[in-house]
């Protein structure tokens, strides 16, 4: 079964557009990274500045993964000056209701 993650970058006022621009760059990569099924961009429709990733990879371990290496390769020193606070994760597990 696939792992499901909600990213929520909350950029400062203003720097949502230009957050996009650096994000786009990084996509190709992280759409590239083994384990990686999905990756959807999403703007607050209330705040333009809450930028929204849902991702979908192959199990937990591709994603926590990745996340390593994003931290290795400097991705976090890159984004930095966007953010008005660290992004969030939500992981996601199905429920049969």
């Amino acid at each position: 079964m696939s792992h499901h993650v909600v990213v929520k970058f909350p950029c400062k006022e203003g720097k949502g557009e230009e957050f996009l621009s650096v994000l786009k760059e990084a996509l190709v990569d992280t759409r590239a990274f083994e384990g990686v099924q999905l990756v959807d961009v999403y703007v607050d429709a209330d705040n333009p500045d809450d930028i929204i990733l849902l991702e979908e990879f192959d199990a937990r371990a591709n994603q926590e993964a990745y996340l390593g290496w994003r931290m290795e390769t400097g991705m976090l020193d890159l984004i930095g000056p966007f953010m008005a606070g660290a992004p969030t994760f939500t992981h996601l597990e199905p429920r049969d209701i």
